[in-house]
């Protein structure tokens, strides 16, 4: 992880301090906020390649800190740790904007294999072009989506389902390899995909006329165009 820049957003300082010890020792050059508001004004001012946001914070809470980046622009990877492994916390997490969602106690080096999915995911092995498929257009270099000339505002996790979907289109792409391409060896339960497929779905359909974006009961989901 040689110069990777990650954001840590903790209030504890022991959970911090193992954090940092950890990821330094990995070659990242590591930032801290102890609270939600310090965490929110670092994000937006600095580069960073991954946030690590604590869900309980004083003055903002990770949920906040997550929304409010989101409206802000901002399309850093967002990894939550939680000490609470509760459903709606989790689908709380992903609506907020986060990618990845984490409970304590975690194992290092579970929540490294996560951190590097996401940071590759992000900024490694991104082709130049577009892709288009009906309305739909997905700017690989600028990492934008636009369906009919409207921007979508796409968390990264969604984007790179999107991306998969337009790939293949109009195939089905199976749930096992939207999970293996996603999470590789670290797969998440099925309410986390199905989470950012909810997300994903409200973005690109819920705005507009018809559904473009289509499950495949049992099997997998596909991109098609409906004719009026």
């Amino acid at each position: 992880m040689a110069l990777t820049q990650l954001l840590i957003v903790e209030d504890n300082p022991d959970v911090a301090g193992i954090l940092a010890d950890f990821f330094e020792s990995k070659g990242a050059v590591v930032d801290f906020a102890t609270n939600g508001e310090l965490g929110y004004k670092l994000a937006l001012e600095g580069s960073f390649d991954l946030i690590i946001l604590d869900l309980m914070l004083p003055k903002m809470d990770g949920l906040t800190v997550a929304k409010q980046l989101r409206h802000m622009g901002c399309n850093t990877p967002v990894l939550m740790l939680t000490a609470l492994n509760d459903k709606q916390d989790l689908l709380k997490g992903f609506a907020s904007g986060a990618d990845d969602y984490l409970a304590k106690p975690f194992d290092l080096d579970e929540l490294n294999a996560r951190v590097t999915a996401l940071i590759n995911r992000h900024h490694g092995k991104v082709a130049r072009g577009v892709l288009k498929f009906g309305s739909l257009e997905l700017d690989i270099a600028k990492h934008e989506v636009y369906r009919s000339g409207k921007k979508l505002a796409l968390t990264p996790t969604c984007y790179q389902i999107l991306h998969h979907l337009m790939h293949k289109a109009p195939n089905i792409v199976k749930r096992e390899e939207l999970i293996e391409a996603l999470w590789s060896d670290t797969p998440p339960s099925n309410d986390i995909l199905r989470s950012h497929m909810y997300q994903l779905r409200n973005q690109l359909d819920k705005p507009f006329d018809s559904p473009i974006l289509t499950t495949v009961p049992k099997i997998g989901f596909k991109l098609e165009l409906t004719s009026n």
